[in-house]
């Protein structure tokens, strides 16, 4: 296990008791370096959305269990939040979670000249994911997606 998934391993099991009191669900952690800083981030979610007080409790609670418990060597921005409209589908959870909704996929390299494809999230399984794009349906290798998000239309 790498540094970066030990932290998030560990703030994610710090994070679960800590939302579960504040009525929220942990959807995700990510620790990552932007620039010369380091980040901590923990995405809430719950049915109606969550609003600012919901990402201040918990912050709050986060921050004193992280400092009590001190396991991040180097300096970091810790920053909860909602993971938004058009979130990341990363986990399969996530996956789960959003069958037969709109999502938005970004490959790493072209297939049919084309980079990005959006439609309807069928299934996924170990090997791919599978989307309805129109009236047809697409299957795309797990190794060849750089990301997956829910769409989004406003």
């Amino acid at each position: 296990m790498s540094r970066r998934e030990d932290y998030e391993a560990k703030t994610e099991a710090l994070l679960l008791p800590i939302a579960e009191s504040f009525g929220v669900s942990v959807y995700d952690v990510e620790y990552i370096k932007e620039g010369s800083d380091y980040y901590l981030r923990a995405f809430i979610d719950k049915p109606e959305g969550v609003n600012i007080i919901d990402c201040e409790n918990v912050s709050r609670a986060l921050s004193d269990a992280l400092d009590r418990e001190d396991f991040i060597a180097e300096s970091y921005i810790l920053e909860v939040s909602s993971p938004g409209l058009g979130r990341t589908l990363k986990k399969d959870k996530h996956l789960a979670a959003s069958i037969g909704q709109e999502v938005e996929i970004k490959l790493f390299k072209p297939v049919e000249n084309c980079r990005e494809f959006s439609g309807e999230l069928k299934g996924f399984d170990d090997a791919g994911i599978t989307i309805l794009d129109g009236e047809q349906e697409r299957t795309f290798p797990r190794g060849q997606i750089a990301l997956i998000r829910l769409a989004f239309d406003f």
